[in-house]
């Protein structure tokens, strides 16, 4: 009977045991990565299906681009000069896959003595052990490169912590089951384990119990395929400490715009193979009740490629604009000065909304850039435009008079491209343009009230996408552009490449996919962004957004000239080989 007694409390000891292990397993799972760090911490990154997000990009439009029959075989030339792809790295990503990781995540937590540590980790699906043997792997390869650096273990709270030090670098990893965590210092990591099995004293000193990370996880979408937090008030209270020491009396009030951020926040989401973004910046509100109307939409055209509509007070940055135009040597703000105009009578010539379009007409080799304001006050606003006029010195202005509207054309000198800088004024609006003939047909389009864009389906297909804007509206028709850019470049790049070598060494352009190729996967990208409560939110939206498009270009444009100059200097030692040189002249005999 005592031995029943005994091997039903042992079962009720054991069955409890797993009931807690199991309950505590449950909660370390699914315990916020909010939860895992410190409140202070100050910048957090975060992945939380590695595949599921792997999965949707290879359903993305840019990629489905990618994998194009054609697109492959003029990629195949370029690629083949780029060094082969580790092996190591595809493996890695297989490997990756393998452990299905969820919610990973890299946070900053500090930056004391300009010291940063670094903690991360992410949940694995499989058992620790195939986790183990995977990361292990992961840990040797690590070691080859540095084979100075010193192992350790150690023990912490019946946990076992591994330990690489290679100064003055160090990396801390543990298994936390189902977690995996590391970070650059070891008592960073004891931390993150005490808070993952709940030992720590303090519950309201975790991110998730912030305030400015709970401001900016209000506005990220639900589901989404990476996430990014930056807290900037370290950033901030050091900038202020260098301007109070260099200004021995600083300004009351005076901020800069990082003092005045509170949170910057970023998520990114596919949504039918578009790419969705969006940036959150907590901070107070720059404007006050001006909104954006975007009536300039009305000068665009069924070619309009590109439309941009912002606020922007370029009455309160006058004086920064007349620096910035002094220090490139310009006299343009300076001459508004002379002439006696001051900031107020900007605002007051002038509206807030600065717009611009691009129009580029299948029958044009380029495009026609426009630049509109909205007009106040028209006496104000002729007087500003013909004090900027007199400061273009010794450049011949035509003046002419039509239905009521002034133009302004200046005749540049012979280039590549004509350009006839012209402005239109009239008692509603100014614009600003690069030939007298796309100006004045904006300027008859603007009392229209509707245009080819505004009825463009696709423009409006684009633009129900997004929220609407108050303070900033952008508008790319990739596909237009890249048709437009095909049929004037594809001709000249053929040229090209007959007279550079190096061109034709490093890419095979008879092979450039045809347009309706490339068209096919490029749906127009928009970009709004509006002022929300606590702070701004900018949303963009497209095959790549508008953020990535502009990362993208700064790329090409370095990797340009990067290529650029190393054909330089090729061509300038392939000269200098077929140049004979000249025989040495002997020493004479002493």
């Amino acid at each position: 009977m005592r031995r029943l007694i005994f091997l039903i409390l042992a079962l009720a000891a054991a069955a409890f045991a797993g009931w807690y292990y199991w309950k505590l397993s449950q909660q370390i799972s699914s315990a916020p990565v909010s939860a895992l760090l410190p409140r202070d911490t100050i910048f957090l990154a975060h992945m939380p299906d590695f595949n599921r997000s792997r999965d949707e990009w290879y359903r993305s439009d840019i990629y489905q681009l990618y994998r194009e029959l054609a697109v492959q075989d003029f990629l195949r030339k370029p690629l083949g000069n780029v060094p082969t792809p580790n092996a190591f790295g595809a493996q890695t990503l297989r490997e990756i896959g393998q452990l299905d990781p969820k919610h990973a995540f890299v946070a900053l937590t500090s930056m004391d003595n300009n010291n940063p540590k670094f903690v991360g980790g992410f949940r694995f699906r499989a058992s620790q052990e195939e986790a183990e043997q995977i990361i292990n792997k992961w840990r040797s390869k690590l070691l080859e490169q540095t084979p100075a650096a010193k192992r350790e273990k150690l023990q912490y709270q019946r946990r076992e912590i591994e330990l690489v030090t290679a100064a003055p670098f160090t990396l801390a990893t543990t298994y936390d089951r189902p977690w995996f965590f590391a970070a650059t210092d070891v008592t960073e990591l004891k931390a993150l384990l005490d808070r993952a099995d709940h030992r720590a004293k303090n519950a309201e000193a975790t991110l998730e119990k912030d305030e400015a990370y709970r401001e900016a996880v209000s506005h990220r979408p639900s589901n989404y395929a990476a996430f990014f937090y930056l807290q900037p008030k370290i950033f901030s209270e050091r900038l202020a400490a260098l301007r109070a020491a260099v200004r021995s009396r600083p300004t009351p009030g005076e901020a800069t715009m990082l003092e005045k951020m509170r949170c910057i926040a970023g998520s990114m989401r596919f949504e039918n193979g578009k790419i969705h973004d969006v940036l959150f910046l907590g901070m107070p509100k720059l404007e006050h009740e001006a909104t954006l109307t975007r009536s300039s939409v009305s000068l665009g055209t069924k070619e309009t490629f590109f439309y941009l509509s912002m606020l922007l007070n370029l009455g309160e940055k006058i004086d920064t604009l007349n620096q910035a135009a002094a220090f490139a040597g310009t006299k343009v703000f300076q001459a508004l000065a002379d002439s006696g105009i001051a900031a107020d009578d900007w605002k007051a010539a002038f509206g807030l909304e600065l717009a611009s379009l691009a129009d580029w007409p299948s029958s044009a080799h380029w495009p026609s850039l426009l630049l509109t304001l909205p007009v106040t006050d028209a006496a104000k606003a002729g007087k500003i435009t013909d004090a900027l006029i007199r400061a273009d010195e010794g450049a011949t202005w035509t003046q002419t008079e039509k239905d009521g509207v002034r133009y302004f054309s200046k005749q540049s000198a012979a280039s590549f491209v004509a350009i006839t800088p012209t402005i239109a004024l009239s008692d509603r609006i100014l614009v600003a343009g690069l030939n007298p003939v796309s100006v004045e047909e904006a300027m008859k389009r603007s009392g229209a009230g509707s245009s080819g864009l505004s009825d463009s389906q696709t423009y409006k297909a684009a633009e129900r996408l997004l929220p609407a804007p108050t303070n900033f509206f952008a508008y790319i028709d990739t596909g237009l552009l890249y048709s437009r850019l095909d049929a004037s470049l594809r001709p000249m790049l053929l040229m090209a490449a007959a007279f550079m070598p190096a061109v034709a060494g490093s890419v095979d352009l008879t092979k450039l996919p045809s347009p309706e190729i490339i068209t096919k996967h490029l749906s127009p990208i928009a970009s709004s962004q509006r002022y929300d409560h606590d702070g701004y939110v900018a949303e963009s939206v497209g095959p790549i957004t508008l953020d990535q498009s502009a990362i993208g270009v700064a790329i090409l444009s370095s990797l340009g000239t990067a290529a650029r100059q190393k054909a330089g200097v090729s061509g300038w030692s392939a000269s200098a080989t077929a140049t004979p040189q000249p025989t040495p002249i002997p020493s004479p005999t002493p």
